[in-house]
């Protein structure tokens, strides 16, 4: 193999490169993006890089030293709009093909938005750094925020415009967010978090429109989310945290099998042995069950699989995720390891939930530990999750 195309250049494509060269891989290895900007880290982007603690030179992922190190011929801001496996070529949106003997796919996801709200000023996503440029220009003292969805991107935004002194509410469909994640025993003391640092909580909200006002160049200006049980929550600005699509478009006609991802075996390999998928866009199986992880940390653990894999021609490395995530909500650090199940028994091996310090232990009816969850105390967690938590099986 000596030439290797990477599409996509956030943290999946990233690691990927880094894996490749560690692998050993001597060829061409391009790295092309459909994001404007070199490659940057995307969780600041709602904590720090938001509430204005850091710039956007704080979020490379790569500087030229590592760019001359992996020998990377980065291509920013170009998409990738076909894949002829065949014939080994990645089309791309400015009309150059790109010869490729081997691909890793690392498209990642595009934020979903509210139907019908693409040319309404004041409503938001934030999935990229221009997203996040966008939102942090609004966050003028005295916006009104609401945040629509409770999960670990939607809080983090919350917390942030609350630090920032801005009247907040979120709105969550479920009746306890996050409880799909953590079960309602630890979502509970996480949703806690939002009144007692000043934020409104609607459970249970399902938001039927925006209510918008004309403004003096023609265009519609939020000012509030309708809810379909005829409630109006005023607004000037609106962001909008509830999941991502894959982006698999660009697969289509390819082989590459698509289903809600780019879907692989746990060797992070495609139905085409020379095509590879990485991050949030992947879905890869083992047995029946199969899994897409929209975390930073599978990002890595994913890469170097798939990385040796790629160049091996075949799957001789599976997949051991660490099921790690992490997310920083009104000044504590929330933590997850493991692949607990909502519904499994919650111990509580340190520290009190009442006081938002504590480690909790997920375990199965036969006593088997399946997770931990810890809250503002990441030293207790480091240390229980060494000792506590089996290793990922992999083969």
């Amino acid at each position: 193999m000596k030439t290797i195309a990477i599409v996509g250049a956030s943290v999946a494509g990233v690691r990927a490169a880094q894996a490749l060269r560690q692998a050993g891989f001597d060829g061409r290895l391009t790295l092309l993006g459909d994001d404007p900007h070199a490659p940057y880290d995307r969780p600041p982007l709602s904590k720090a890089y938001l509430a204005g603690r850091s710039d956007e030179a704080d979020l490379a992922l790569l500087d030229d030293d590592d760019l001359a190190d992996l020998s990377l011929d980065l291509r920013a801001g170009v998409r990738a709009v076909a894949l002829d496996t065949a014939a080994g070529r990645v089309r791309c949106d400015d009309g150059t093909e790109l010869g490729a003997d081997g691909v890793v796919v690392a498209t990642g996801g595009s934020a979903r938005r509210l139907p019908g709200t693409e040319d309404v000023g004041g409503v938001h996503a934030l999935r990229t750094l221009d997203d996040a440029r966008a939102l942090r220009a609004e966050l003028v003292p005295g916006a009104r925020v609401v945040v629509v969805g409770g999960g670990f991107i939607g809080a983090e935004v919350a917390s942030t415009c609350r630090a920032l002194g801005l009247p907040v509410t979120v709105l969550d469909g479920l009746p306890t967010p996050l409880s799909p994640v953590l079960g309602e025993t630890l979502a509970r003391p996480c949703v806690a978090l939002h009144a007692e640092h000043g934020t409104t909580l609607h459970t249970g909200a399902a938001v039927e429109g925006l209510a918008t006002a004309s403004t003096a160049d023609g265009g519609r200006r939020v000012t509030g989310v309708r809810l379909r049980d005829g409630r109006e929550v005023p607004a000037d600005v609106v962001v909008v945290g509830v999941g991502i699509t894959p982006n698999t478009g660009w697969l289509q006609g390819s082989g590459v099998k698509v289903d809600q991802g780019a879907r692989t075996d746990d060797g992070m390999v495609t139905d085409v042995p020379a095509v590879v998928a990485v991050g949030d866009v992947a879905r890869w199986s083992r047995g029946p069950a199969s899994h897409r992880h929209e975390h930073w940390t599978s990002a890595g653990e994913q890469a170097a699989v798939a990385a040796e894999n790629l160049l091996a021609g075949a799957t001789v490395r599976t997949v051991a995720p660490s099921g790690y995530v992490w997310s920083e909500q009104y000044g504590r650090m929330l933590q997850l390891a493991g692949h607990p199940d909502p519904a499994d028994e919650v111990e509580i091996l340190h520290g009190d939930v009442d006081e938002r310090r504590f480690v909790a232990r997920y375990r199965r009816a036969d006593g088997t530990t399946t997770g931990l969850f810890a809250m503002a105390d990441p030293r207790t967690f480091g240390r229980l999750r060494r000792t506590e938590l089996p290793r990922p099986a992999t083969r």
